[in-house]
């Protein structure tokens, strides 16, 4: 075949493939329709007042229609678990209402509403293709400012917790109110919480750890966790850890904190804490927030850890 023709030929094929791109948006987003508009039994629970806000901002009822604000309400609302802001937030990506459509970004949002026990959306969820999930900026935030500076910087500050943006100040109040309890200081908490998950409700690590307090299946099942994404089930299930390893450990905060992250096992194995740098640093970085290496702690909870009851290597952290 001659250069120029093969060249023309090649034009409708290339034409084709962005057609047939076009076609896929097209039925996928039918296919959403379809999907959300399925007999599914009415919501058992009114909607939250920030989704209730961004919803009217969304269609404009009541107020001047405003995606963008819309957008930002949910993603307030999806930071603190809410499965309905994950969904209508994943709604709006993947139908591009106001903002970008994102069908990666959608599909990440509707897998968390789905894990948040949304029905809806792990019926939507099962349009999209696994393994191109990724999260909109607004959830994606950076790991906490205190990492990697020296032990005597971040002790000049006088309270790390003093001056918080809203939706941390929101968990931290929540955190305020349980921890007592438990009977763990809630600084202890919020240190954990800050070196886990730097307060993002959805977080999910690649060993499966979930939510503020980042509890593993086991250990949710072991301090019957329903739902690690909702903030004040995770909070629970985090503080009766805690409370059960400062009662193993006789409230020694450093074994408390290397066997929260490493596991108590590993933490008896070693006599100390394990010398894995990751665990190291994680127990450097909650003593440094919360500033003492000695917790109260309630001897009926647990029976102590042969750690304790005899003498250990000295440790360097």
């Amino acid at each position: 075949m001659p250069p120029r023709e093969r060249a023309r030929s090649t034009r409708p094929r290339r034409s084709a493939t962005r057609s047939r791109a076009v076609a896929a948006g097209v039925l996928l987003t039918a296919a959403l329709v379809a999907t959300a508009r399925a007999e599914d039994p009415p919501a058992a629970h009114p909607f939250s007042p920030r989704v209730g806000e961004a919803i009217a901002y969304e269609h404009g009822e009541g107020v001047p229609k405003d995606p963008k604000k819309a957008a930002d309400l949910y993603c307030q609302a999806a930071r603190d678990g809410d499965a309905d802001a994950l969904f209508n937030l994943g709604w709006m990506y993947a139908n591009g209402r106001g903002i970008g459509r994102d069908y990666d970004v959608a599909a990440s949002l509707f897998e968390r509403a789905a894990a948040a026990g949304h029905v809806q959306a792990a019926k939507v969820l099962s349009l999209f293709r696994e393994g191109h999930a990724r999260l909109p900026d607004c959830l994606a935030e950076p790991p906490p400012a205190i990492e990697g500076l020296p032990f005597d910087i971040v002790r000049a500050e006088p309270d790390p917790f003093a001056d918080l943006p809203p939706y941390k100040q929101r968990i931290a109040d929540l955190v305020t109110k349980v921890a007592p309890s438990y009977g763990i200081d809630p600084r202890l908490a919020l240190a954990v919480i800050t070196v886990e998950s730097n307060f993002d409700v959805l977080a999910r690590s690649e060993k499966d750890a979930r939510g503020l307090m980042q509890l593993i299946p086991e250990t949710a099942t072991r301090f019957r966790v329903r739902n690690p994404f909702d903030a004040r089930d995770n909070v629970r299930g985090g503080l009766s850890y805690l409370r059960w390893l400062l009662a193993y450990y006789r409230g020694e905060v450093a074994l408390a904190a290397a066997a929260y992250n490493a596991g108590e096992k590993a933490v008896d194995r070693y006599r100390g804490v394990p010398p894995y740098d990751e665990t190291r640093d994680y127990v450097r970085r909650v003593l440094q927030l919360f500033r003492s290496e000695h917790h109260p702690y309630d001897p009926r909870v647990a029976d102590p850890s042969p750690v304790v009851a005899g003498p250990r290597p000295q440790e360097r952290l």
